[in-house]
């Protein structure tokens, strides 16, 4: 999800579900030592639970860029060893880290001693032919040797060689009775399963055999699948929120944004699935996305183009993009 989860995203996300826990895009540890920390780890307050994903090899610089985290009020540090980019392959992180399970294992026990949050492992089912179930396992015991109690399964396998990141998404089979087996095998550990889960209906089949659900792209194509998450999942009592109201608080979040300098593009892009399946939602973005590019942007628009997106479900008036007044307000 590198360049997808920014805290734009992970904001509006939070207005929809309050029990969810968050991640963070992929941040590499040498990033955080050797670059801007204040950008890199800045998030709102609201966003929390949320978890920073840290891809490195190195245990010493891992557990420092975990230090960093952990002062910047992160509630869970996520090692990554499952991107399968070939820029993330040539820095010695993400995927290709399953052939060196004692390396992984000795980043998680570092880690461990440098902080007292949670510290979890994303993974893949193998890389390229190392793809049996007993190097799975065997991946598995090593890291909780080093202290990993906690694994995100992502159910694909991945290739290292010949296929793009996209390609790695889609054309490895899924296999969740794998992750199924992994629960069985190592009943004291936490397991939780990601690939290929596109709905609330999904995770909850899923739940029968594991103990969590990641869902990454699902999301953000459609945020609006999280309204039940916290009723169906979570088990609580307290009614959805409704999409205006969403709409409505994030625009305001958008305003103080750009005060701060932020560009209108970057805050509607999470905004773009907001209408999933609603009439005119193709419109609606459209509507987004070039009002965002205008010299004029404004945060209204967002309500401007919500109302006009209702205005159309109801019939209550045609869909029609809304002009700029004199004043440049929307």
């Amino acid at each position: 999800m590198m360049d997808y989860t920014d805290r734009h995203a992970r904001y509006l996300w939070r207005l929809i579900s309050r029990h969810t826990l968050l991640y963070t895009e992929m941040i590499t540890s040498a990033a955080l030592l050797h670059g801007d920390v204040s950008r890199l780890l800045a998030h709102h307050p609201d966003e929390r639970p949320v978890a920073l994903q840290l891809g490195g090899s190195d245990p010493r610089t891992m557990a420092e860029a975990a230090r960093l985290g952990v002062e910047f009020a992160y509630d869970e540090i996520n090692v990554n060893v499952g991107c399968p980019s070939d820029r993330v392959r040539s820095g010695r992180f993400g995927a290709c880290l399953m052939a060196e399970p004692k390396t992984v294992a000795d980043c998680v026990e570092a880690i461990r001693r440098a902080v007292d949050v949670p510290v979890t492992v994303k993974t893949r089912l193998g890389i390229d032919h190392h793809d049996s179930y007993d190097f799975l396992r065997q991946f598995i015991a090593t890291v909780q040797a080093g202290g990993g109690e906690v694994f995100i399964v992502h159910a694909r396998k991945a290739w290292l060689q010949g296929l793009s990141p996209k390609e790695n998404r889609e054309i490895p089979p899924l296999d969740y009775e794998q992750v199924y087996r992994l629960k069985k095998d190592f009943p004291e550990l936490e397991i939780s399963v990601n690939g290929g889960i596109r709905s609330l209906n999904e995770a909850m089949r899923h739940l029968q055999h594991v103990d969590g659900v990641m869902i990454g792209r699902a999301v953000f194509d459609n945020p609006w699948m999280l309204a039940e998450a916290d009723r169906k999942i979570f088990g609580g009592d307290s009614e959805s929120p409704e999409r205006s109201d969403v709409v409505s608080i994030y625009t305001e979040y958008c305003r103080r944004e750009m005060e701060q300098g932020v560009r209108m593009t970057e805050l509607i892009r999470p905004l773009m699935g907001l209408a999933y399946g609603l009439p005119g939602a193709r419109r609606f973005r459209h509507d987004l996305s070039q009002q965002a590019r205008r010299p004029d942007a404004s945060p209204v628009r967002i309500v401007r183009a919500w109302e006009a997106l209702e205005a159309n479900i109801t019939g209550g008036g045609s869909y029609k993009v809304f002009e700029t007044d004199e004043s440049g307000a929307g």
